[in-house]
């Protein structure tokens, strides 16, 4: 067993909740085990201590984590990679390690023989059982939502100076080069980047950096990681005077924000939620724009854990991320919120930008503005 470092009580508290969750659901299905390959599961059971990355697109590990009916835990992955797993990602954790030559694939095999003939996979594998963990990641436990504040907190403070440091003539890929090396030696990874300028802002809903070069209107637009959570933002800079029609749109764009957010409440569903943002887009005089892009929905270990859709049953749960990101034609208004207690919290708030502050039934909410050096 890899057992060299000791857990902390708390973190060791939340692997058991999550352990009585998994075991829940096997008991559910009838399984003996279950198998998890998927970086957002393997973070989410460990409290985020593993994260076994190696091709940053990749949406499965150099691992995988066999758990088993009775709480028995293996790490399931090739030899090359044992030395490394054992000391810098499973320590602590009471893993066994179960390792195979490179050259050959024996993971499912292998799964098999220590768990048994009836296993769930997070990933397709011949004679395994599709095993669905997003219900379960939820709601967040008080250790998870810690670490998602913190994060929030830090990709904020780093976007705010990025963005106070733009000037005209700056590239899209320069953008995302500083916004990187902010995040980066943080030990937070950017997982997406969307760096706009000017009329490419408008033209697309994801302007993924390309040979654009700031002139007047500029946009960070981020999602990143770190202990498996991921927070997303967006930010805008504007130097001279901005165009009125721009302006309202930031203005109707926080107001749908607003109205989402307040609608964010536990056993609301994700079609209730659509059905909020479309009578947004409807009131500002736009009803046509929420078909250009999705609105944004839960998060917690992905970007969007799931999106609000016409007919989505997803619902709300008690304690859970979100991060709604409504637009219209060149603004946008996008922050990670975090319901606890009933109430909103924006994990990503930024106090030295501009804000737009939006009244619904009496409750004031805060969205981003555009910043004006």
């Amino acid at each position: 067993m890899t057992t060299a470092a000791v857990l902390p009580e708390t973190i060791a508290e939340e692997i058991e909740t999550k352990q009585e969750r998994l075991a829940a659901l096997m008991d559910e299905h009838g399984w003996s085990a279950v198998l998890l390959s998927r970086h957002e599961n393997l973070a989410w059971v460990t409290a985020g201590r593993v994260e076994a990355r190696v091709a940053l697109g990749a949406e499965t590990a150099v691992c995988s984590l066999l758990i088993t009916r009775d709480g028995k835990r293996y790490y399931i992955a090739p030899e090359n990679e044992g030395p490394r797993l054992a000391a810098e990602e499973f320590a602590g954790l009471d893993c066994e390690p179960v390792l195979y030559p490179w050259t050959q694939d024996e993971a499912s095999d292998l799964a098999r023989q220590a768990g048994g003939a009836e296993i769930g996979s997070d990933t397709a594998r011949t004679g395994f059982y599709p095993a669905h963990l997003t219900p379960l990641r939820t709601p967040l436990l008080p250790g998870e939502a810690e670490r998602f504040r913190k994060l929030g907190a830090a990709v904020a403070e780093a976007t705010t100076r990025v963005l106070k440091g733009l000037a005209p003539g700056v590239t899209e890929d320069e953008m995302a080069a500083r916004i990187s090396a902010e995040l980066l030696e943080q030990h937070i990874t950017p997982t997406v980047q969307l760096m706009g300028t000017d009329e490419r802002i408008f033209r697309y809903k994801h302007a993924v950096p390309r040979s654009g070069v700031l002139q007047k209107y500029g946009m960070l637009n981020l999602c990143a990681r770190q202990h498996g959570m991921v927070i997303s933002i967006t930010r805008f800079v504007h130097f001279g005077a901005m165009p009125t029609g721009l302006a309202a749109n930031f203005e109707k764009a926080a107001r749908i924000n607003a109205e989402l957010l307040h609608a964010t409440r536990a056993g609301t569903t994700s079609a209730d939620l659509y059905a909020v943002a479309a009578r947004g887009y409807a009131a500002a005089g736009a009803p046509d724009e929420i078909t250009k892009h999705h609105q944004g929905g839960a998060c917690g270990y992905l970007e969007r854990d799931w999106v609000a859709t016409p007919d989505g049953a997803e619902r709300v749960d008690a304690i859970q991320g979100f991060a709604w990101n409504p637009s219209l034609n060149g603004a946008k208004a996008e922050d990670t919120a975090l319901l606890q207690d009933g109430e909103i919290e924006i994990v990503t708030a930024t106090p030295e930008l501009p804000v737009i502050e939006t009244n619904v039934s009496g409750k004031v909410y805060r969205s981003a503005g555009v910043f004006l050096p």
